[in-house]
């Protein structure tokens, strides 16, 4: 029996040549189709590290201010009228009827000071004032009776002139005398010590029985009186503010004692002159003072709204950039290109300043602007894609202002 082949079969080496073939065209492909990928991620990167090299930034439009802020400076609380009492005559003090913290009418009695000497004294010029109307009375008579012999030709005119002389003399030491008691009589008033007008007792520095010479170039003051119905306000305000702070203006103060609370007080005066020491001028305010409140000499703290400056723009302080050109603020052109411009600084307010020169109202100016940022540089604003469109506006200055 012989063997017969089937006319449909394929030899066994064909069939692995096939396969092998399929094998490396499945391998070309994924290779392929590996580098594709490879290739578009390592574009997308680079597009992406592009993208990132870009610096991101924030603008802002600046504004007309539409007041000038405000100034916080410290002051002073003084009484509106301060009156510390000393004594004008010596002796001991007898009395005294007030204590610190009293309330005084003007004319009440504050205390009373015992003089022995000053007593005495007044006692002896009453005494020569006496003798000395006596002598004039004498004088007086003698003259009337030899100016009525002078008729009968029985005494000369110059006897009668000599007795006329005398009286004028005696008349004369009278006056002295009398202005020698009244002097005496003014100085013992002074005994009694009286509150100069109404007002409350801040100092009282004496006691029965102490030693009082007003001669004593130490000597201190015995009581010190104040008026606080309504009190002073003294605030020392920098040369560049003086001007912006007028008379008839008004301004806030706040006190550590009453925290949370505002007081007004009203400008009256400035001092027209600027300390050279500190480079400030001296204003003064008065504040009413209603129940006492408020106590002279404390330290408070004055709020001035100030003006909104003519031409001014105002930025975040952020915005500024100062470096060895110079104050500048960066800004962008219609192109997206950083272009930097000088300013000048027309008013600090902290967290936002007034420009008063180099700055329009349609400039958009960068926010905190990088490091690094060159003039003509790229920039992405915050908010927009990498081809410029837009997905939200800039920021108003007023925001940080």
């Amino acid at each position: 029996m012989s063997d017969q082949t089937t006319p449909h079969s394929v030899p066994p080496q064909r069939l692995l040549s096939f396969a092998g073939i399929a094998g490396a065209l499945a391998a070309l492909v994924i290779l392929a189709t590996g580098s594709a990928v490879r290739a578009k991620a390592s574009h997308q990167l680079k597009d992406w590290t592009e993208a990132q090299a870009v610096p991101v930034v924030k603008t802002i439009e600046p504004i007309a201010p539409a007041s000038g802020g405000a100034l916080n400076l410290p002051g002073r609380l003084e009484s509106f009228t301060d009156a510390p009492i000393y004594a004008r005559v010596n002796g001991y003090l007898k009395s005294w009827r007030v204590d610190i913290g009293d309330h005084v009418k003007a004319g009440q009695v504050l205390a009373s000071i015992d003089t022995p000497e000053l007593d005495q004294q007044l006692l002896q010029a009453k005494a020569d004032l006496a003798s000395a109307q006596a002598d004039a009375a004498l004088a007086k008579t003698s003259a009337e009776r030899w100016q009525a012999l002078l008729s009968s030709d029985s005494v000369s005119r110059q006897e009668v002139d000599d007795r006329t002389q005398d009286f004028a003399q005696k008349k004369a030491r009278v006056a002295a005398a009398q202005a020698n008691v009244d002097r005496l009589v003014a100085m013992k008033a002074f005994a009694t010590i009286v509150a100069p007008f109404d007002g409350v007792v801040t100092a009282r520095n004496t006691d029965v029985g102490a030693l009082i010479d007003a001669g004593s170039s130490s000597h201190a003051q015995l009581f010190s009186v104040s008026s606080v119905d309504r009190l002073r306000v003294y605030v020392h305000v920098p040369q560049s503010y003086a001007p912006m702070v007028k008379p008839g203006g008004t301004a806030n103060f706040t006190v550590p004692e009453y925290p949370g609370q505002r007081f007004t007080a009203n400008v009256v005066g400035l001092a027209d002159a600027v300390n050279a020491s500190s480079g400030t001028t001296l204003v003064q305010l008065q504040a009413d003072n209603p129940g006492h409140r408020l106590m002279p000499g404390s330290f408070v703290t004055l709020h001035f709204a100030l003006p909104a400056l003519a031409g001014a723009m105002r930025i975040p302080a952020s915005a500024l950039i100062f470096d060895e050109q110079g104050l500048r603020v960066a800004t962008l052109d219609a192109q997206g290109e950083v272009r930097f411009k000088p300013v000048a600084i027309q008013q600090d307010l902290g967290n936002a300043v007034d420009i008063g020169s180099g700055l329009a109202a349609s400039d958009r100016v960068i926010d905190t602007p990088p490091d690094g940022l060159n003039e003509g540089d790229h920039v992405r604003v915050d908010g927009t894609d990498s081809a410029g469109n837009t997905g939200g506006t800039s920021d108003k200055a007023a925001h940080h202002g």
